[in-house]
């Protein structure tokens, strides 16, 4: 599903009555009639839909100049690295503890270092990682619901929150970077 058609989705579901949406949130998961054929159809989205993202994110994440990346508004907001940081911590301890699958994390989230240069190989081993995730996940489990702040949805639709989650924190380094004078690349795409 493109993000358009999920929107569309979406809009469509906020405007039934609060009631229709209880009773259709406490359904169970639902299979689609052939799920290989349409796991394979949603893979493909998924992976473009975080094809993109890795290319904006990689972009926003170049154009803090390395002195910066130290740089936070006030004292209880996140340094320009950190948030690059949360992002890739929050990402892959969802999918993995809903998926049960290996966390490249481990116990241990905290990097040694969140230089410009560590932060952005961490953006790229997130991405990488959410990719084989999207790719071997089990057709089955891309259709099973998970649990996700008190709602109860589809795996597939896990990864868009993930994915929403970033652009989030995407667009709070885009206003680190003005107010480091640097003007953020314009959007790029879906």
């Amino acid at each position: 599903m493109n993000r358009i058609s999920f929107l569309k989705n979406l809009l469509g579901v906020s405007l039934i009555p609060t009631a229709t949406v209880a009773a259709a949130t406490a359904k169970p998961s639902v299979t689609p009639p052939n799920l290989a054929a349409e796991a394979q159809r949603v893979r493909q989205e998924l992976l473009a839909a975080w094809k993109m993202s890795e290319k904006m994110s990689l972009v926003t994440a170049s154009q803090m100049p390395a002195e910066h990346y130290g740089f936070k508004y006030a004292s209880d907001a996140f340094t320009y690295a950190r948030q690059w940081k949360h992002c890739c911590d929050f990402t892959i301890n969802q999918l993995a503890s809903r998926l049960s699958i290996a966390n490249p994390y481990g116990n241990n989230n905290e990097p040694e270092k969140m230089d410009k240069a560590a932060i952005q190989a961490e953006v790229k081993m997130m991405y990488a990682w959410v990719r084989k995730a999207i790719e071997t996940t089990p057709d089955a489990a891309l259709f099973a619901n998970s649990e996700y702040l008190g709602d109860d949805i589809p795996t597939w639709r896990l990864f868009y929150a993930m994915e929403n989650h970033i652009i989030h924190h995407r667009g709070q380094c885009m206003v680190y970077l003005r107010m480091k004078g640097v003007t953020p690349e314009g959007y790029i795409g879906w």
